[in-house]
């Protein structure tokens, strides 16, 4: 009976303790841009020569943006996350996601019901915080050097919990050249909303751009925490069947709904700019249920993981069979 107990226990708690879901990513705290870089370093010691880190980039106060490599194919995925500076829980997720699968490639197990031996043929590539400095600010360490614009940008209040944009107040995911000219919303910075000048001013979103015109991804997927639905639909042109399977396809395994955009949407984000510039397939997920003007809690990541954790996998799966049946998979 004891011994039952200690199973049962045991059970619950890799299932519903957020520590539980990886070794070195700790999904159980507050995940800030200095732990993501000492757990990135981590991986790479522990799981030598089966990472691939590249730095695309910095930020206005000069933190890197990394970008993590898992696999040997030349075809590739891209997952983003942290767009926002609220949305850092997206950041736990990804780099829990590239844990888990760097270790069943090292050690040739499954990651549920996809074989991992796939990242031979395409690969994933993580870019888990576009915007350290957002979530080094919503996390309410503030540089000194720019408290009283801060301050300023978010409207008098001294609680910087709300905050989504980047260091300079502009909204990351309204700086796409994709609809942009007819966003609305503040003309000056602010704590969300302010699309910029011009497209593509903001640091972060070149560096992003640039990679991803480097990288050439078959499917790009940029990951927001609220609504929990799947917007996939922009433009898609003669492409929209599809797109449309692919997202059905995730939405099935996340248990999110598709989300339904107005027929006069405007764009500016990173999937309406990656659907109109490459006439490939580009997803938006939202992860937890909707809030307003703060971060998800850190309770909510265990079911966020539950319906997310075999994401990368299928989409290496979905690459996998779209060139196969364009008759292009190189081996």
């Amino acid at each position: 009976m004891d011994e039952m107990k200690i199973s049962i226990f045991l059970i619950c708690f890799l299932l519903y303790c957020p520590s539980a879901f990886a070794t070195i990513v700790h999904s159980d705290r507050i995940y800030t841009y200095e732990q993501m870089q000492l757990d990135i370093q981590k991986l790479q010691e522990t799981y030598e020569g089966e990472l691939e880190v590249k730095v695309i980039g910095q930020s206005y106060y000069g933190k890197d943006i990394p970008a993590i490599k898992i696999g040997k194919g030349k075809k590739n995925v891209v997952l983003i996350g942290a767009h926002h500076g609220r949305e850092w829980l997206t950041t736990s997720l990804l780099m829990v996601m590239l844990e888990n699968y760097v270790r069943a490639l090292t050690s040739g197990a499954k990651v549920g019901p996809f074989d991992s031996t796939m990242l031979n043929d395409v690969s994933i590539w993580f870019v888990p915080m576009l915007n350290p400095d957002g979530v080094t600010i919503q996390q309410q360490d503030i540089p000194l050097f720019f408290v009283d614009q801060l301050y300023l940008m978010n409207e008098g209040n001294a609680n910087f919990s709300r905050w989504k944009a980047n260091g300079i107040g502009i909204d990351l995911n309204r700086q796409y050249p994709a609809g942009w000219k007819e966003l609305k919303g503040p003309r000056i910075p602010s704590y969300q909303f302010y699309k910029g000048k011009r497209p593509l001013e903001a640091l972060e979103t070149q560096a992003l751009t640039t990679f991803i015109d480097q990288i050439q991804p078959s499917i790009g997927v940029a990951y927001h925490s609220t609504g929990q639905e799947i917007y996939w639909k922009y433009k898609n042109g003669k492409y929209k069947q599809r797109d449309y399977s692919i997202a059905e396809e995730i939405a099935q395994l996340t248990g999110y709904k598709l989300g339904k955009p107005p027929k006069k949407a405007t764009g500016g984000g990173f999937t309406d700019w990656f659907i109109t510039m490459y006439h490939r397939p580009a997803l938006t997920i939202e992860i937890c249920p909707p809030m307003v003007d703060r971060a998800p809690p850190l309770t909510s990541f265990p079911e966020v993981w539950k319906r997310n954790r075999y994401v990368g996998m299928k989409l290496v799966n979905k690459v996998i069979e779209l060139h196969k049946s364009e008759g292009q998979m190189e081996k």
